[in-house]
């Protein structure tokens, strides 16, 4: 992200034309010989059909396997997490680091730490219960996605907070956001009637909240609603490994 923003501690920085052909002395339709000679036999059909039925058992059964997973640590910030393997990291995007989906670009995760020198924290209940952190949060990603163009509206709403232990004693916020944006098709239209808005996208924020070394984490994972359903599982997998962890210098 562009601009840097410091909110809750955080520095940012703000994804044929069929062709006929006729000729005289061209004649193409069937002969008896042709067809024979493009005839399957009977044998060698069921052969193939049964082959069609082998691979799409395979391909059934290797979609349904479950994903593959990888862990990233990061012993100089102090946190780690998993992830799913074949997502890429992306170099510059203003995060303190940042992977993605290669097929899907808007499913991605980031994590950004707050600023040692202007932020001391405790506790991730320094910035208050579940649904204020939750209503924090939801605002920053507001201001982050702060636009200039005519014609925008966002619609947002925290869809759930809750808080957590996790196996290393630490306790950790959990936050569901929902954003929507909207846009005109024609800002500088000069009547009402040809400035029809229209979603742009719809997506959800998934974010985790964590304190260590008097720092604030945020882990925070993005997707567009139609594809939050068939991902959850794997999505909530990785929010459940984030972990921030001690620095040992």
């Amino acid at each position: 992200m562009a601009n840097t923003i410091t909110t809750m501690g955080f520095q940012l920085r703000p994804m044929t034309t069929p062709f006929h052909f006729h000729s005289p002395r061209c004649s193409l339709s069937p002969t008896s010989n042709s067809i024979k000679a493009f005839s399957v036999p009977r044998r060698k059909a069921m052969s193939l059909i049964f082959s069609t039925y082998i691979l799409s058992d395979a391909y059934s059964a290797l979609a349904q396997q479950p994903r593959i997973f990888r862990e990233y640590v990061d012993t100089f910030d102090g946190y780690s997490f998993k992830y799913p393997s074949n997502w890429i990291q992306v170099r510059g995007a203003g995060a303190d680091i940042f992977f993605r989906d290669p097929y899907v670009l808007d499913e991605n995760l980031s994590v950004e730490v707050s600023s040692p020198s202007s932020s001391r924290y405790k506790s991730v209940e320094d910035l208050g219960p579940p649904q204020e952190a939750g209503k924090k949060v939801l605002n920053q990603y507001l201001t982050e996605f702060m636009s200039t163009r005519l014609g925008v509206r966002r619609e947002s709403n925290v869809l759930s907070t809750s808080s957590r232990v996790a196996d290393d004693g630490k306790l950790y916020y959990q936050v569901e956001a929902n954003i929507k944006s909207y846009a005109s098709n024609n800002e500088l239209a000069v009547m009402p009637q040809d400035r029809v808005v229209r979603m742009e996208w719809n997506r959800r924020y998934l974010a985790v909240l964590g304190v260590e070394n008097n720092q604030l984490y945020e882990l925070r994972l993005q997707v567009p609603e139609n594809v939050f359903s068939e991902e959850e599982s794997e999505l909530r997998r990785v929010m459940d490994s984030f972990r921030a962890n001690k620095i040992i210098r």
